[in-house]
């Protein structure tokens, strides 16, 4: 079994759906999505609408990223900051009006499929090697033991000293080019801006990193 795992997305719908088609999925093979679908990208519903379906073909795993964790409070009310609106979210308000559907403070209107998705998200994923978590972890506690702020915020984890067991594939922190060490594996690589713009996936255990553009192995 190969393990393809996807950095942030962010309403990307035509960078995913290219990177996608560039890669050789079989049944066998397990896809795990960092998190951070949606805001910033013009195409948020049709990202959520495209894992739908995509989780219907192949074994999928859905982490919650901090866009997610935004996104739930505004429709709560719970946004008093009006963080949801002032990092990305008005895309993916419009992005669900141009199809018929409101999204709204204590009152929304989406699909029962996307609702589903959105409350199914989960806050980490392991394997026998691998951690998978949107921002990274604390190296000092246990996976039961982390926090939203370490699983969905912290932007600090690559300054970590992390030795192991596992290897943590995560996102959040975009660079230009992927952040590949021995314990951990970044694979945000700014899709949603203009100066840096790739989708990136890392083909497990081989490390075979493919954007959308490019394939490249790295040791």
């Amino acid at each position: 079994m190969k393990i393809y795992a996807f950095g942030d997305i962010h309403g990307e719908y035509y960078k995913l759906t290219k990177l996608v088609s560039r890669l050789n999925i079989t049944n066998d093979d397990l896809l795990v999505f960092l998190g951070d679908y949606i805001d910033r990208g013009e195409h948020s519903f049709e990202v959520i609408d495209y894992l739908c379906d995509l989780a219907k073909k192949y074994t999928c795993v859905f982490l919650r990223g901090n866009h997610e964790l935004m996104l739930r409070d505004f429709m709560l009310g719970l946004d008093t900051d009006r963080l949801y609106t002032y990092n990305g979210g008005r895309t993916t308000i419009m992005s669900y009006d141009v199809h018929g559907y409101y999204i709204g403070e204590q009152e929304s209107n989406i699909p029962e499929t996307h609702m589903k998705f959105l409350q199914r998200l989960k806050p980490y994923y392991e394997t026998d090697d691998f951690i998978f978590a949107h921002a990274g972890i604390s190296p000092y506690k246990s996976m039961e033991e982390q926090t939203d702020d370490e699983l969905y915020w912290d932007r600090d984890f690559n300054y970590e000293d992390y030795k192991g067991p596992k290897t943590v594939v995560y996102g959040h922190t975009p660079y230009n080019e992927v952040l590949n060490k021995t314990y951990q594996i970044c694979i945000d690589t700014g899709a949603c801006f203009r100066s840096m713009g790739d989708l990136t996936c890392v083909e497990l255990p081989e490390r075979i990193f493919t954007k959308q553009g490019q394939t490249k192995k790295e040791g």
